[in-house]
């Protein structure tokens, strides 16, 4: 904690002429009432302007509300340090964190952190009334921290698919909560206990639990300025009732990157955008689905290179396994290498655009394990949905409406040399069995194509 510093202010006595006063001064001894009160009068017109300036109103300026509300993720940590970019440049007083946030992920909040830190103007964090885990380090980062009654922050430790997480991951943590609370001047011990059970803080909380601070508590142990039911409230509280206050508000870039880097609408974008792409192929399409499922994946990528997450080099793959899945189905009929290669291209692109980081530097964090399954879930989902429909399109309309509709090269191609039914008579080449959706398929030998059922009539 601050300690408060007293200032010592000795008094040293004027020197005082000697008494009597020398000759030449006795006579002017009726001179002394005049200047002293004229020096009276000059202290009392010295004072007048102090007078008026205690009793004006308190000077205006400029306040900058940034609501910082919902699960941190990358849109509002963009957010935020456009906000804070925006205050500075304004002139601003002060900048007022409105805080009401369950947590969220750790790389964005370790951002914001930054942010926070590196910021020249007067950061006020107002919990409001909940800032758990990643809401407990911007609040402990700012400069003065104010709670509404009955408000709550701590509870901090991370956690990796509902699980906490390892020792490494929690003592990283740890050390970057105990380093912003120091250089706030807070204890630093009080911010460990929010990350770890092991540090226990006597009368607070035990072994067992995580520390979470009440607004009673917050007070009581310098973690808090003051309290204030609401937003006027604090502003008096801190002088600026007569300021000009600016709440922010996302952009509406902000606002889709905050949309797009949700995890179930990223694997429903990556579900959606592979299954157009397939199906526009597969069931002869005009191109208008493949057009849309472009549309989803170029979505899905520009949300997450506005959150600084995704590099080109991880839209290169994506384009890359998009162009050997076509290479698969168009030009080599048949899942091969040109089939497994391009979903592994595809799925490495999609997973690092959603981790910030490659292969090089990557670390199995919460995050990297969410993105994982979100790219699992994604692939399959399409996979699945192609089938579906598939199956759908070949009942509706028979095996005769999956040819005319299909490309005839979706899975699987095999020789039929060898079989009885389906070797080639002398001096004919050997065949391949093209099966297509619905489960019907055709016989090609050179270049005469019919149905596969037909196929011993011609050649018995």
């Amino acid at each position: 904690m601050i300690r408060g510093q007293t200032l010592v202010v000795a008094k040293v006595p004027s020197p005082r002429g000697s008494w009597p006063p020398p000759p030449h001064a006795r006579g002017a001894g009726w001179l002394r009432p005049i200047g002293l009160l004229g020096l009276l009068l000059v202290a009392l017109a010295s004072l007048t302007p102090s007078f008026a300036v205690t009793q004006a109103p308190a000077p205006s300026g400029l306040v900058v509300v940034i609501p910082i509300r919902g699960a941190i993720e990358p849109g509002i940590g963009h957010f935020l340090e456009r906000a804070l970019d925006d205050a500075e440049s304004r002139g601003a007083t002060a900048v007022i964190l409105d805080i009401n946030t369950p947590g969220g992920r750790l790389d964005t909040v370790l951002a914001m952190r930054e942010a926070i830190l590196d910021s020249p103007l007067r950061t006020i964090a107002f919990v409001n009334r909940e800032a758990f885990s990643a809401g407990a380090l911007i609040t402990i980062a700012s400069n003065e921290i104010w709670i509404a009654p009955g408000g709550v922050f701590g509870a901090a430790t991370p956690v990796q698919g509902g699980e906490t997480s390892d020792a490494k991951t929690i003592s990283a943590v740890r050390s970057t909560f105990r380093a912003t609370a120091e250089l706030r001047g807070r204890d630093p011990e009080i911010a460990e206990a929010m990350v770890d059970p092991a540090v226990v803080i006597p009368e607070l909380d035990s072994a067992t639990s995580l520390l979470t601070l009440t607004s009673d508590q917050a007070m009581q142990w310098g973690y808090a300025e003051g309290t204030a039911a609401d937003r006027g409230e604090l502003l008096a509280a801190l002088g600026l009732s007569g300021a000009r206050v600016n709440e922010m508000a996302p952009a509406a870039t902000e606002t889709i990157v905050r949309w797009v880097t949700d995890p179930i609408v990223a694997s429903l974008l990556i579900m959606l955008g592979l299954f157009l792409i397939v199906a526009d192929a597969l069931f002869a399409g005009f191109g208008i689905a493949a057009a849309a499922g472009v549309l989803c994946f170029a979505l899905f990528f520009w949300g997450h290179l506005l959150a600084n997450l995704a590099g080109w080099e991880d839209l290169l793959l994506i384009a890359l396994g998009l162009g050997l899945i076509a290479l698969e189905v168009f030009v080599i009929p048949g899942f091969g290498v040109a089939g497994i290669g391009g979903a592994l291209a595809l799925g490495g692109g999609l997973f690092l655009a959603m981790v910030g980081r490659g292969f090089s530097d990557f670390d199995a964090t919460g995050e990297a394990v969410q993105a994982g399954w979100i790219v699992a879930i994604g692939l399959a989902g399409a996979i699945v949905a192609v089938a579906a429909f598939g199956w759908v399109m070949s009942r509706i309309g028979g095996a005769g409406s999956a040819r005319r509709r299909g490309i005839g090269r979706l899975a699987l191609t095999t020789t039929v040399a060898g079989d009885p039914w389906r070797e080639a008579p002398p001096g004919k080449p050997p065949g391949w069995l093209v099966r297509r959706l619905g489960g019907g398929g055709v016989l090609e030998r050179g270049g005469e194509t019919m149905p596969d059922t037909e196929q011993h009539k011609k050649y018995s």
